[in-house]
């Protein structure tokens, strides 16, 4: 194994590893600015009310987006086991 090919899956690894977590995360950046927008109109200084927003939020985007997230896990998971042969030498 040379490292240009421990680079290329590290490389690919990340990608994946992004790709899945970018949409959650972003969700949940999204509804804590809309919540903080709410809390400095209103001048509400309560820490936990952002938690329960974005907790839901998290939920229903991962209920939404589990069927991508667990296609692209096994299509990554089917690249790196059908390369593995090739790999061991």
């Amino acid at each position: 194994m040379t490292s240009d090919t421990v680079m290329s899956m590290t490389y690919m690894a990340m990608k994946v590893a992004l790709s899945m977590a970018g949409p959650l995360l972003l969700v949940v950046l999204v509804v804590g600015l809309v919540i903080s927008i709410f809390q400095a109109a209103t001048q509400i200084n309560e820490m936990t009310l952002s938690f329960i927003p974005k907790l839901l939020a998290a939920g229903i985007a991962l209920v939404l987006l589990g069927p991508w997230l667990i296609s692209t896990m096994v299509d990554y998971m089917k690249v790196l086991f059908t390369s593995l042969p090739g790999l061991v030498s």
